[in-house]
C-alpha cells in the first residue's frame, strides 16, 4: 500500500463533527495525525471531552487530542447547544474517556505538525477557525507547508443557518475566519448551502443506525436528539455538514462541480456580520482564493457515511 496522507483535523465536536471524524478514521488512505479542538458547537471543556471519547469508542486512542481556544478572538458568541445538546453529544451522560488531552496548545500543535508533514499535510477545519488564526499569527508561513486546506463553513449565496446571511462556524468568530481566508492562497470550501443540497433522508439514516455495529449504536445514541430536532424543524432531510466536507477531503474526485472565486469575510454590518461574500462576477480584481463545492457524488457520500458506521468496508 502507498504511503498514507497525513490528516490534521481542527474540530469542535459536536454530533456532525463526530460523524466526520468516524469517516476519517475509517479511511485507510489517510492517517489522522491529530485533533486540534476549539470551542464552537459547545464550550471547550465539552468539545475536548467529546473528541477524547470519540477516539476511545473508535479504538483510535493513538490519535493525540490538543485543546485550543475557549473563546472567539474578539467578541463573545453563542454556541449551538440547542442543536447538539448541552454537552455536544446529545446529553446522554457518557462516561469520560480514560485519557486526557495533550499538554501542547492546539495552535502550537498545528504549527509543529505542519513542519513534521511539510508539503504533505491535509488540513481540514470543521469548526470555528480560532485555533488556525492563532497559529497564523504565531507563524504566517503556515500555508506554505500545507498541501490541501479544506474548511466546512460559510454560506456562499447568503443563505445562512445562524443568521439570515451567515453560517455558524464563520459567524462564531468572523475575525478568525478573515485572518485564515486572507492568509491561505487556496482554500477548499464546503459551505452550508452545499450541505443543504446533499441532505440525507432521515429514513435512510435511521436504517443505517439500526445496524449491529458498535459505531452505529454509539452514533445513534449521541445523534438522537439532534436528528429529532432536525426532523421537526427542517423536514425529511438531515444535514450533515461536517460529513460532506470530510467526504470531499477524503475523496476529492467525488466532487462533480467546483467553482473557483474570490471570497472575503464580512466583519461589520447589523445584518451581514460573518457572511462569506463571494465575488461571483470577479468584479473586485481579487484572486480566486477559494474552490467552492457545488455538487458531490451522492452515492459516494452515502457510502463513506456507511463505512464510518461499520456497515461497509
Amino acid at each position: 500500500m502507498s504511503k498514507k496522507i497525513p490528516l490534521l483535523i481542527d474540530t469542535d465536536p459536536g454530533v456532525d463533527d463526530a460523524l466526520a471524524l468516524l469517516m476519517a478514521f475509517a479511511d485507510e488512505r489517510h492517517a489522522v495525525v491529530g485533533l486540534t479542538v476549539a470551542a464552537g458547537n459547545v464550550g471547550l471543556e465539552h468539545t475536548v471531552r467529546n473528541a477524547l471519547k470519540l477516539c476511545e469508542v473508535a479504538g483510535r486512542e493513538d490519535v493525540p487530542v490538543f485543546a485550543g481556544t475557549a473563546d472567539p478572538l474578539l467578541h463573545p458568541a453563542e454556541d449551538a447547544a440547542h442543536v447538539h445538546g448541552r454537552d455536544g453529544f446529545g446529553d446522554v451522560d457518557l462516561p469520560a474517556a480514560a485519557r486526557g488531552a495533550e499538554a501542547e496548545h492546539a495552535a502550537l500543535a498545528i504549527l509543529r505538525l505542519s513542519h513534521q508533514y511539510a508539503g504533505e499535510l491535509l488540513l481540514v477545519a470543521l469548526g470555528p477557525l480560532t485555533n488556525l488564526a492563532l497559529a497564523l499569527k504565531l507563524d504566517p508561513t503556515l500555508p506554505q507547508r500545507v498541501k490541501r486546506f479544506l474548511v466546512m463553513g460559510g454560506a456562499i449565496n447568503g443563505h445562512g443557518n445562524i443568521t439570515p446571511m451567515a453560517e455558524f462556524n464563520i459567524a462564531f468568530d468572523p475575525e478568525a475566519a478573515h485572518i485564515v481566508f486572507s492568509a491561505f492562497p487556496q482554500t477548499e470550501v464546503a459551505d452550508w448551502e452545499a450541505t443543504v443540497a446533499h441532505g440525507l433522508l432521515h429514513r435512510d439514516v435511521e436504517q443505517w443506525l439500526a445496524a449491529d455495529t458498535d459505531k452505529a449504536r454509539f452514533y445513534e445514541l449521541i445523534s438522537r436528539q439532534t436528528r429529532l430536532w432536525s426532523e421537526d424543524s427542517r423536514g425529511e432531510y438531515w444535514y450533515a455538514a461536517d460529513a460532506l466536507a470530510m467526504a470531499w477531503a477524503l475523496q476529492p474526485d467525488g466532487a462533480t462541480r467546483v467553482e473557483r472565486r474570490p471570497l472575503a469575510i464580512e466583519l461589520a454590518g447589523t445584518h451581514a456580520r460573518g457572511a462569506t461574500v463571494v465575488d461571483w462576477n470577479r468584479q473586485t480584481g481579487a484572486a480566486d482564493n477559494t474552490a467552492l463545492l457545488l455538487a458531490y457524488d451522492r452515492a459516494r457520500f452515502e457510502r463513506q457515511v456507511q463505512a464510518a458506521l461499520g456497515l461497509v468496508d
